[in-house]
């Protein structure tokens, strides 16, 4: 499902981490009563009546500081501005109005934004003198919140939502195959996105970051609809120096998000990195359909089993993608390209497969018959029933007489059965216990 973006500004110590922090349900960003402490954009899921989003919190705004990093912050928030859904303009109702609360205003206007003015701190004692000090800004929508103790945040949620697609669009089209094209810089998504079409429909330079937005392309293959997200590079986060790059990261969730099969590209050069571990750590936890695609391997000099060898390191560094396939291509030269099409046509065909619920309780009870169920305390885990309750991904749902009793490394054992009889290569399974007659 798509998630809209929505942005946090306001000038500093006016309570945006703070709001930032309880509207997600977290302490990622850092907060303490000095000025200007988030100086860098923080972004987090976040979800509001079955409508989720991305809420990002910028720096705090300052259009008259001289302030080294200042321009930066300015930039970054107007980066993150251009592309919410709307804005949330944090002011402080303790202080009440500035001027700089009017300039960064004056600077919303000008770029269209949607604008919701939540005034921050009305539990104070003077706040509510202030609160109508603030009708001089003109803003459509005022509400009054305290961040710090979560009052007014559902009214504030409310009108945020209000700015989002009537009807939750359901994007899928039938047989339409959604990729993500993921990886760090420089890996090749362009060139790959490229030999694909056959066309120049993407820029492609030697400047690590030319791809700054996902780019979605449409293309019949094998008789079969595809749209290609070919997304903005990752990296590290201390080697980031242009500001749009850092929004980009924003970009590239949202994509893996809205895909079905997400395909990792690797520099074959440089073999897995960091980045690539926490970009791909993203779609497995959000359970994405994964292939491993390691590019430019026509740059590597081949010996005996040299394929072997980097299969063995991919495992090694992605353990928690085993069941992900490797192929090794050149975006350049086209080689294995047109397996590597083959391979997202499979794995899409087995993200959407369905086991009868027979032959899936068939699996399971000659499973427990090689293996017995883990026991505590005399006590031993008992599997009524099993079925398939859900694709894309396949969720498996097991009826149990106490879902205490199920550990990881069983329930590790019954998908490695279930994937021995059934083809399930690049598609992770998720797997939900149930007490007997729970729904």
């Amino acid at each position: 499902m798509r998630r809209e973006i929505v942005t946090l500004v306001g000038r500093p110590n006016v309570g945006k981490s703070t709001l930032f922090n309880k509207i997600t349900k977290n302490r990622s960003s850092i907060t303490e009563d000095t000025p200007g402490v988030t100086r860098d954009r923080l972004y987090a899921k976040a979800e509001w009546l079955g409508r989720p989003f991305l809420l990002v919190d910028t720096g705090g705004l300052d259009l008259a500081s001289d302030d080294d990093f200042m321009p930066e912050i300015i930039e970054q928030a107007e980066v993150a501005i251009k592309s919410s859904s709307c804005v949330i303009f944090i002011v402080d109702g303790k202080s009440g109005i500035t001027p700089t609360d009017k300039n960064i205003l004056q600077m919303l206007r000008k770029m269209n934004a949607n604008i919701i003015l939540a005034v921050n701190k009305m539990d104070a004692k003077d706040s509510e003198d202030n609160f109508y000090d603030f009708y001089e800004l003109g803003a459509d929508k005022m509400l009054k919140i305290s961040a710090e103790h979560g009052i007014g945040i559902g009214d504030l949620l409310d009108e945020v939502i209000s700015y989002f697609p009537n009807d939750i669009v359901d994007t899928n089209v039938d047989g339409e195959i959604k990729v993500a094209l993921i990886g760090k810089p420089n890996v090749g998504k362009s060139s790959l996105l490229n030999n694909i079409l056959g066309e120049k429909r993407a820029i492609v330079t030697d400047i690590a970051g030319t791809t700054r937005d996902s780019i979605d392309t449409f293309v019949n293959l094998r008789d079969r609809e595809f749209r290609i997200i070919d997304t903005a590079g990752l990296r590290k986060k201390g080697k980031i120096t242009d500001l749009i790059e850092r929004f980009s990261v924003i970009r590239t969730l949202s994509a893996i998000d809205e895909a079905d099969v997400c395909v990792l590209l690797i520099d074959a050069n440089e073999g897995v990195t960091e980045q690539d571990t926490k970009i791909m750590g993203y779609a497995y936890e959000n359970n994405k359909a994964l292939i491993i695609a390691v590019n430019k391997w026509d740059m590597i000099e081949k010996e005996t089993d040299t394929q072997r060898r980097y299969v063995n390191k991919i495992r090694e560094d992605l353990s928690y993608v085993q069941f992900a396939p490797i192929v090794f291509i050149s975006a350049k030269t086209g080689q294995r390209v047109d397996v590597l099409i083959d391979t997202i046509i499979k794995v899409y065909e087995n993200y959407n497969k369905r086991i009868p619920t027979g032959v899936l309780n068939d699996i399971i009870s000659d499973a427990v018959l090689m293996n017995t169920t883990p026991q505590d305390k005399g006590k031993r885990l008992k599997i009524y029933y099993a079925s398939q309750v859900q694709k894309a991904p396949p969720v498996i749902s097991i009826s149990v007489n106490d879902t205490n009793l199920t550990h990881f490394s069983y329930t590790r054992y019954l998908e490695n059965n279930i994937r021995k009889a059934f083809d399930f290569e690049g598609v992770p399974l998720v797997f939900v216990y149930k007490n007997r007659g729970e729904k």
